[in-house]
């Protein structure tokens, strides 16, 4: 996906300048805040940091989320109204929900996005109160999800190829949900170790 291609070069980009004018006598400390501070970033455990993107997976991702990470906030059932769905969304602050079967709390139906509620029912002027969830979701035989275990570049390289913002995290049952966001504040939060690491280098605290 070229939007999340562009986040990542704009992080490698600014922490790339962060370096440069440090080395400078710059203030890096300050640039530093400013990505983090664009990009929402939460930081991470130093061990994600320092294990490396490819070592890094979904489960320890989710872990730097914060908060309740799985309950009924995470998803809708297919015959709720679209209106509720996206009241709920925008309580919860997320830009998906997982789409379950009626009456029921593991069998995934599929998933509804922001995207799916402004292509299908405000760009074609349907009545949200009037319109089910199941009308406008992207059906179970065509979403995407991760296990825990999953590597996080794996991840990225899923949403890249299908074109997606949001991939549930199932094993055998619900267990989260992570979005391009999570995926660039892993990167950065990785870059921000590789930051620190030539910084204690410069100052002289390796030998």
């Amino acid at each position: 996906m070229q939007g999340l291609a562009q986040v990542v070069r704009f992080c490698q980009k600014t922490i790339e300048l962060a370096i440069l004018q440090h080395s400078l006598g710059g203030p890096t400390t300050e640039m530093k805040k400013k990505v983090f501070s664009r990009w929402g970033c939460v930081a991470a455990t130093s061990a994600m940091r320092q294990k490396g993107l490819e070592n890094t997976t979904v489960a320890e991702v989710l872990m730097t989320k914060g908060e309740e990470k799985v309950g009924s906030w995470l998803w809708c059932h297919s015959d709720d109204m679209a209106h509720d769905a996206v009241k709920q969304m925008a309580h919860n602050n997320v830009g998906s929900l997982v789409v379950l079967k009626p009456g029921e709390e593991q069998l995934i139906a599929g998933i509804i996005t922001e995207r799916d509620y402004l292509r299908k029912v405000i760009a074609q002027d349907r009545p949200s109160k009037y319109t089910r969830v199941a009308e406008i979701m992207t059906d179970r035989n065509k979403v995407i999800t991760v296990t825990s275990d999953t590597n996080i570049l794996q991840a990225m390289q899923l949403m890249t190829d299908n074109h997606i913002r949001h991939v549930p995290v199932v094993d055998g049952k619900i267990v989260g949900m992570i979005s391009i966001v999570d995926v660039v504040r892993a990167v950065v939060e990785q870059q921000s170790g590789e930051v620190k690491r030539l910084n204690e280098f410069i100052k002289g605290e390796y030998y």
